[in-house]
């Protein structure tokens, strides 16, 4: 089980153990978490009082002691609506203090596969005419995976924006397949073209993203480099087929 999610959602590594070992206890005191989780007492306990005031867990008294109970997994989603709600109340002031900044910066890099697909989420969001991207070899479909590539472009059609795209030739396969898309079109160039990195160019933005070792991606917003970018991908677009 990818258990990923819990962290995103704020969640400790005890507490996402001490959840799931109630799930398949579905009953359970103190004693029986310990010998289950081999964890310090103390580590228990606080999780257990965290997951208690998060509602992710509930208990009853018997014999003076607890006996705790995972929710149902479905209210997972009240919780992660409770989260929406609470950030939608903050969100004001978040995009005030970013608009004093937003005329004094823009370069900005992102670092990891988190960063990464936060850049492509923004791109795929901004309410522009057209995607154009250039590079992404062999390297940057097995770091994503394909599934999540062709994810992504299925949102990107969802949202309306059309999309031109040069790829080489080793990644026809998985090229075909997100052709087969609405407002989509793909040509390639040779193997030889084939890249750690892909070039994306929406409205003013200019994403360089790098699917090494170490996946980062340099976001710049500027209108004359955007330009610029734009006449690169115009020149390799007639010469691919």
């Amino acid at each position: 089980m990818d258990l990923e999610i819990f962290r995103d959602l704020g969640l400790t590594d005890a507490e996402i153990k001490v959840y799931i070992s109630l799930l398949e206890l579905g009953e359970s005191n103190v004693g029986n978490l310990l010998i289950k989780l081999k964890l310090q007492s103390s580590v228990i306990h606080r999780a257990l009082n965290s997951l208690i005031e998060k509602g992710l867990i509930s208990f009853i008294s018997e014999r003076k002691r607890r006996l705790y109970s995972a929710i149902n997994p479905e209210n997972f989603f009240d919780f992660i609506e409770e989260k929406k709600e609470r950030f939608k109340k903050i969100l004001p002031e978040l995009k005030q203090k970013q608009n004093k900044i937003k005329s004094k910066k823009n370069a900005f890099v992102f670092k990891g596969i988190k960063g990464l697909k936060e850049v492509y989420n923004l791109l795929i969001n901004l309410k522009e005419k057209e995607y154009l991207t250039y590079g992404g070899g062999d390297p940057c479909v097995k770091k994503m995976g394909e599934t999540w590539w062709l994810n992504l472009h299925r949102k990107r059609v969802f949202n309306k924006l059309k999309s031109r795209q040069i790829f080489d030739k080793s990644v026809k396969e998985i090229g075909g397949e997100i052709e087969k898309l609405k407002l989509t079109r793909i040509k390639y160039l040779p193997e030889e073209f084939s890249q750690f990195q892909e070039t994306v160019i929406i409205g003013y933005h200019v994403a360089i993203n790098v699917f090494g070792e170490e996946p980062y991606s340099l976001l710049i917003q500027d209108k004359n480099v955007a330009e610029g970018y734009k006449k690169q991908f115009e020149l390799l677009w007639k010469k691919a087929d």
